[in-house]
């Protein structure tokens, strides 16, 4: 954000309930510009801040932070924020405005009461620039028909959603077959044969290609080789094109512990990662498989019938499907198929919502998120910083397929993790590209 020249070139960020749940600091994140909080944000915020969902966590954290910055203070004045090159902040009561909210929309309800913040500043706050700051896209469109300028919050947003198209896999075309040679017959080559000067990528994958033939070939960046990726089994699980031969070798590389798995429905992201758990079963004391739960419409899982089992099964069902079918690849009398049985009863392997597990250590576990596009930033972090010793975490999910009202595909957790830990020797990332579901399947993903 540039800095202001002057005191009239400082702004006035209004912040929504909706800023306040994706990132309790989000306060703190505005250079030396002013921050306003209307009364009406903490209101809502005294409804989430009871639960163990991180909108809870950040709810509590940003009433505590609000609570630290004020005790000197009264918060309805202008207050310094702690630190330097930052600005002050307040929390605005609901004012009284020539233009009000409610009445232009035709009804009374809190994100009329912001808007009417907003107006109220713009006419009393001369010479200021005011701008209403929401996750909300409706909220912002509200504010932008009131002549109120509105931006969504951007700290921690990927500028460049595309650049993750390109991480992870690369092409190298018209390659000496004598190289491509080396690596069948060898297994391995160093890397500045076929690299030269290149920037290398830690944990990167290759399709190399000559004239007459191609290979699969994966950057050990601790030795500086390419190493030939075969095709692997894992519990009788066989990837079908060259990106999920890359997924399932870094399922498998025990050097590798965290791995992202991106890609649209079909493309076998769950069930790669579940097969290779699986075929690693003896390495790890437990197998979890979870995925948040977002409810149909929003609306909170409360309102479905049935105990607390019976509201979750829905939501856990995909999972099952999964470790179904790779069980289906064997018949009930073999062993594998018994030993997933057992497993499962055992509580070996378990799946279960996201939120029944955060919370927990995670050592010596094999860690599944499923549909990790539908949490935050906050919330990725928060899983990968209880992994202890001997964890793998596998994400997968659909940078494009949000579920969540207040996530994009530039600010939900997963096309975070990818574009700050590439190149990291721990992470590997891929995309699936290619459906292998069913011909019906490609032909909604390509022309639905």
């Amino acid at each position: 954000m540039p800095r202001a020249k002057s005191d009239n070139d400082r702004k006035i960020f209004v912040l929504d309930t909706s800023v306040i749940l994706y990132a309790h600091n989000s306060i703190m994140n505005f250079a030396e510009h002013d921050v306003v909080i209307p009364i009406t944000v903490l209101e809502e915020l005294d409804q989430f801040k009871k639960g163990n969902d991180t909108k809870n966590f950040e709810a509590r954290e940003f009433i505590r932070l609000l609570d630290k910055l004020s005790q000197d203070h009264m918060i309805h004045n202008w207050t310094p924020l702690n630190g330097k090159s930052k600005g002050n902040f307040r929390v605005l009561m609901n004012p009284e405005n020539t233009m009000n909210a409610n009445e232009i929309f035709g009804e009374e309800k809190n994100d009329h009461k912001i808007l009417n913040c907003a107006l109220y500043l713009k006419q009393n706050e001369k010479g200021r620039k005011v701008i209403l700051v929401s996750k909300d896209i409706n909220l912002r469109l509200k504010a932008k028909s009131l002549d109120l300028f509105a931006e969504d919050y951007e700290t921690g947003k990927i500028k460049n959603i595309n650049e993750l198209e390109n991480t992870g896999k690369y092409i190298l075309d018209n390659i000496d077959p004598a190289h491509i040679n080396i690596l069948y017959d060898r297994g391995s080559i160093d890397a500045k044969i076929i690299l030269g000067n290149k920037k290398r990528q830690s944990n990167a994958y290759y399709i190399i290609k000559s004239d007459k033939n191609s290979v699969l070939a994966y950057y050990n960046s601790d030795q500086d080789i390419l190493e030939r990726v075969d095709k692997k089994l894992a519990y009788n699980i066989k990837p079908k094109n060259a990106e999920q031969t890359f997924a399932m070798h870094a399922i498998l590389n025990p050097n590798i512990r965290l791995v992202s798995i991106q890609g649209v429905a079909g493309t076998g992201k769950t069930l790669l990662a579940l097969a290779g758990a699986l075929e690693q079963r003896r390495d790890y004391k437990q197998i979890f498989l979870a995925r948040p739960i977002v409810p149909l419409s929003n609306k909170d899982i409360g309102f479905l019938p049935g105990d607390v089992k019976s509201k979750l099964n829905p939501y856990m069902e995909p999972l099952w499907d999964n470790l179904k079918f790779i069980q289906n690849q064997y018949k009930e009398t073999d062993k594998e198929f018994q030993k997933i049985t057992e497993l499962v009863n055992q509580e070996k392997l378990v799946i279960q919502p996201l939120a029944y597990i955060r919370g927990r250590s995670l050592s010596n576990i094999f860690f599944i998120v499923d549909e990790a596009q539908n949490l935050t930033p906050h919330e990725i972090k928060t899983i990968i910083s209880r992994a202890g010793e001997n964890t793998k975490i596998i994400f997968t999910g659909d940078v494009f397929q949000i579920d969540t009202p207040y996530l994009d595909s530039q600010s939900n957790g997963l096309s975070y993790l990818i574009d700050r830990v590439k190149d990291h020797p721990l992470y590997a990332h891929i995309k699936l590209e290619k459906g292998e579901r069913s011909e019906l399947a490609n032909l909604a993903n390509d022309l639905l």
